[in-house]
């Protein structure tokens, strides 16, 4: 699946991920010839310097977390095949009321995002872990008395049982009124 193969995605390959990712067949082949471009050593699969050579995703001060998030989603360490970036991008299709996709859903997003903060997998953020995401996405521009403070008042709101941690489920009622839906939405061509 390098580049030199790039349209040479069977029929049967584009249904199976249609149906586990809920992407049209003319996405499918776009995004496949987006992967093949981005697959410099025509190996019919992506690393992680393969992402960081993403422009938007060099800049973004979350790149690495980003990148992060797809290896840990996909059970893959180092590589990741194409049906493999197909999965974690269906986490930013538009959410489709009259269509089911647990990759897609509103638990499949929040998911998503609650590893972004969970940087030790443990399924539990830390104050810690909060403080070292704000100061990825904010750097210098806020002072670090500040940065605690609000890590402190987040985990203090957030935290229903008292265990000074954030839980999947505490992540999830503290974004009760968030529409994530939208929020973690990428419109992909057809």
């Amino acid at each position: 699946m390098g580049n030199h193969s790039s349209l040479l995605l069977r029929e049967d390959e584009i249904a199976t991920i249609q149906q586990e990712t809920g992407f049209t067949p003319n996405q499918i082949e776009r995004l496949y010839s987006r992967f093949t471009s981005l697959d410099k050593g025509d190996n019919g699969f992506l690393c992680r310097e393969d992402f960081h050579r993403i422009p938007e995703l060099a800049i973004n001060p979350l790149g690495d977390r980003i990148v992060n998030a797809f290896f840990c989603e996909s059970g893959s360490e180092d590589q990741l095949n194409f049906r493999q970036f197909m999965k974690v991008l269906a986490h930013f299709r538009p959410v489709k009321k009259d269509k089911e996709n647990k990759l897609n859903s509103r638990e499949g997003k929040l998911r998503f995002a609650f590893k972004m903060y969970d940087t030790d997998n443990d399924e539990q953020i830390s104050k810690d872990e909060l403080l070292g995401v704000l100061q990825m996405m904010v750097g210098d521009n806020i002072s670090e008395e500040q940065l605690v403070s609000i890590a402190e008042r987040t985990i203090v709101e957030a935290d229903k049982d008292g265990d000074q941690m954030i839980s999947f489920q505490e992540f999830c009622a503290a974004l009760e009124r968030t529409d994530v839906e939208q929020k973690m939405s990428i419109r992909f061509l057809n």
